[in-house]
């Protein structure tokens, strides 16, 4: 974008770097300002920047127990979410994450985290609710600092969203619990669903959201983590500072960016053509559906949306993958089933940008690799 790109041309001529515990940066200012007003009635007043969304969730963790910490509540440190969930690479995040295929490598050295196994498709709200409540209960509110969960599940779930009422009793659960309610927007933040956040899909508030991918558009590493007052106060009332930070924290030239992307994605008005490219495109994949068999499901929400295949045609999904990539289509693999652990899944997420005529050309060659691949009468993938 011509804008983005004289941006950074003009930051580079002014400040590249300055170390945020000594320095603070009108651009970083900025910044939390303008994610201050377009976060959720307008709640989230304060913003810690990283460079990556493993580290934004790392940073609301700490932020998590720093907060009980200062509270007078040393015993609130365990994290409770959902079998299907990925929250980041790093170890930390890496812990609170139900991805299998991501986890067993690592699965050693993993801290134990409090996990909800309900089906959020199938399941009736009140049996996910009544899971929430005695896990709270088996294992005592005293020891509990957050609630951890992507308002849309990405990777480990194909684009999974749980049903309308869903985040409102959540945060009734976790209030009623003193639990912090964490949202995971890394992926869904900053439009990509057709709404700034993917908790806008519901009437429901977070005390910590993570966002990174769309801030900086990949023009640039940044994420940041995003704090209301209610959490903060504490903090500032206790030891004076948040105990986290890295070297290029806030990063000036990051910072100037991520402040020209929001500009754009406002000035284009890129939400509300998101909400529309996403309906459009969604109808168009659905359409497809019935013309396959072994696409079981399609869902999501904006520019979000995934594909799940037959689980039983094992290779499936990452031939599919292949197909597409060679055929000048890229998508992203992900995880489904019950228990996230079907191979099964792709994401398509295409740029906010998208047309419509490049939206048919996509579906096109979508639909031209899925023709390529055979598969038997016995449900068997032919290589």
């Amino acid at each position: 974008h011509e804008e983005v790109i004289e941006l950074i041309k003009k930051q580079a001529e002014k400040l590249i770097y300055v170390y945020r515990s000594q320095f603070g940066s009108h651009e970083s200012e900025r910044l939390a300002t303008q994610l201050f007003e377009k976060s959720p009635y307008g709640r989230l007043e304060y913003s810690f920047f990283v460079n990556s969304g493993s580290e934004a969730i790392e940073t609301a963790m700490k932020i998590a127990y720093q907060y009980w910490q200062e509270k007078g509540c040393p015993n609130k440190n365990q994290f409770i979410t959902r079998q299907k969930s990925y929250h980041g690479i790093t170890l930390g995040a890496l812990s609170l994450s139900g991805h299998a295929l991501r986890r067993e490598r690592f699965e050693k050295v993993l801290h134990t985290r409090l996990s909800l196994n309900a089906d959020l498709e199938n399941d009736i709200l009140e049996a996910q609710t009544a899971e929430l409540i005695e896990l709270i209960e088996k294992t005592g509110s005293d020891n509990i600092a957050a609630f951890v969960a992507e308002p849309i599940v990405g990777a480990a779930g194909t684009a999974l969203a749980p049903q309308p009422g869903y985040y409102e009793r959540i945060r009734e659960i976790c209030d009623t619990h003193s639990i912090l309610f964490i949202a995971d927007e890394v992926m869904t933040g900053l439009g990509r669903t057709g709404k700034w956040f993917g908790l806008e899909h519901w009437s429901a508030q977070a005390d910590i959201v993570a966002i990174g991918k769309s801030l900086g558009a990949g023009y640039a590493p940044i994420a940041a983590t995003l704090l209301t007052s209610e959490i903060i106060d504490p903090i500032k009332k206790g030891s004076g500072f948040i105990m986290s930070g890295h070297t290029y924290s806030g990063h000036p030239l990051s910072c100037a960016i991520a402040s020209k992307v929001i500009e754009v994605i406002e000035q284009e008005q890129l939400i509300a053509h998101v909400d529309e490219m996403g309906n459009y495109l969604k109808k168009q994949l659905e359409s497809l559906k019935q013309s396959y068999t072994f696409i079981q499901t399609v869902r999501g929400k904006g520019l979000l949306i995934g594909i799940e295949f037959d689980p039983e045609i094992e290779g499936l999904a990452k031939r599919c993958l292949e197909i597409c990539y060679e055929n000048g289509l890229l998508v992203y693999p992900s995880v489904g089933g019950k228990y996230g652990r079907n191979e099964n899944g792709l994401l398509i997420a295409p740029p906010f940008i998208i047309t419509k005529s490049q939206a048919d050309a996509m579906v096109q060659i979508l639909q031209y690799s899925l023709d390529t691949l055979k598969i038997n009468d016995t449900k068997e993938f032919i290589q």
